[in-house]
């Protein structure tokens, strides 16, 4: 059974890796674009301060959860749209607000039943897999920030947590888009920020290798694939490439190819 504390200790840091860059920028810059078509930095935060309070409700009261989303389903454009209240809010009441509500998720994920599957937009998903969820949506949200203000991070280990659910998230990514999985598993072989190697799967001729961050970019759809120094090896592996999709909802637009310099 997953590690629930450490996974709490990686969110709480990938969380506070975004709070760096925040300290760095002034309320000005909160209106600044960011990669994803309009949304600003502001937009990102209140994002990620929405979610992190609808998993709390997800895992603390399924029930209301369940019920808060019903008239949502017929939304196309919710994602966009759903946190508009807190994307009026100043910079630092809506920074403060994000922080507020981490400890009360925390709580959440301790509380919960770790054997149990909890609703959520996509698949319902146990207590391991929303936190690590969020580690992710924290991560690809950081990034388009980053990207947005131009400011760099460096990786860390946490990119294990990106790549883990992009990697689980494969048949989803299809069934996402109508399609049915093809048969047979992709390998990830990913050189980790300390230059060891990563690997998920355990395909011998379908072969995914690169960088872990590249892969973790991709698989967040914060880079296109022409931007990445990713290589296929086999007809699976370059086909997960043009599908991977890392996060619930429907398939996303991407970035443009040539849209940031090739790493």
């Amino acid at each position: 059974m997953a590690d629930i504390e450490s996974l709490i200790a990686d969110l709480r840091a990938e969380q506070e890796s975004v709070d760096g860059v925040l300290a760095q920028i002034d309320a000005a810059a909160w209106q600044t674009d960011t990669p994803a078509e309009g949304w600003k930095v502001a937009d990102q935060v209140a994002h990620l301060t929405y979610f992190d309070g609808a998993v709390t409700l997800a895992v603390t009261d399924a029930d209301a959860f369940s019920e808060s989303q019903l008239n949502r389903k017929a939304d196309a454009d919710y994602v966009n749209t759903v946190a508009k209240d807190l994307v009026a809010l100043p910079a630092e009441e809506l920074w403060q607000k994000w922080k507020d509500g981490r400890d009360a998720m925390y709580q959440g994920f301790r509380d919960a039943d770790p054997t149990k599957r909890y609703p959520w937009y996509g698949p319902p998903m146990s207590i391991a897999s929303a936190c690590t969820a969020r580690i992710m949506e924290t991560w690809a949200h950081g990034q388009d920030i980053c990207d947005g203000v131009g400011i760099q991070r460096a990786p860390s280990d946490r990119l294990k947590h990106v790549l883990f659910i992009g990697y689980k998230a494969r048949p989803f990514a299809y069934a996402n888009r109508g399609l049915d999985l093809p048969a047979g598993d992709v390998r990830l072989e990913l050189t980790g920020p300390d230059g060891g190697t990563w690997t998920f799967g355990d395909s011998d001729t379908d072969v995914i290798r690169g960088s872990a961050l590249d892969m973790a970019l991709l698989v967040t759809q914060r880079r296109h694939r022409a931007d990445t120094s990713l290589t296929a090896e086999g007809p699976l592996a370059d086909d997960f490439l043009d599908k991977a999709q890392a996060f619930a909802g429907p398939p996303g637009g991407g970035r443009r190819p040539g849209q940031f310099p090739k790493s």
